[in-house]
């Protein structure tokens, strides 16, 4: 996902675009029998391993996927660091937002009724979590974390995620 622009390598020449009468724009953006539904599929091997491997790169910060004040506290450390450091030798942000978004959506995971899927929807396909199958209720944690990193927030993974938390309990 290109969230922040063009590295420095790549051309900065824009790509190409098809245009897009109006009139039949519908028709070419939706298939016939598509739908808008997503569509849910469960995690591969790839995921799983890159859950994995994201989840080892948490506690080797040590934050605790379990607890939200901790993943809250690393997510601002890491975006002040980046935020401070050298744009030429600070950390890749795609990187650190991949970790914590993968550590955001492993606590809904463990802590609500949401699981983890990959969901392909207009919008394209993306680790997700949803309820079951179903595909109604999607949270795409690399928007949630991406977004808020983009504009700088702090502060932010306690009370949004409580709040998903309360109103999608196990319990």
């Amino acid at each position: 996902m290109a969230w922040f622009g063009r590295r420095k390598d790549e051309s900065a020449e824009p790509e190409s675009v098809e245009e897009l009468e109006l009139s039949t724009a519908g028709d070419q953006l939706l298939g016939e029998g598509e739908s808008l539904r997503p569509v849910v599929k469960p995690l591969g091997d790839d995921e799983r391993a890159r859950i994995d491997a994201a989840l080892e790169a948490l506690q080797s910060e040590g934050v605790d996927v379990d607890d939200l004040d901790s993943l809250g506290k690393g997510l601002d450390a890491a975006y002040a660091a980046w935020a401070e450091g050298d744009e030429e030798t600070r950390p890749d942000h795609a990187a650190i937002v991949e970790r914590y978004a993968i550590g955001v959506g492993t606590y809904l995971d463990r802590h609500t009724d949401l699981d983890w899927q990959v969901v392909t929807d207009v919008f394209g396909t993306d680790l997700s979590l949803t309820e079951g199958f179903k595909g109604s209720f999607v949270v795409v944690p690399h928007n949630l974390v991406a977004g808020r990193w983009m504009r700088g927030e702090t502060g932010w993974v306690t009370p949004v995620i409580g709040h998903i938390e309360r109103r999608r309990t196990r319990r």
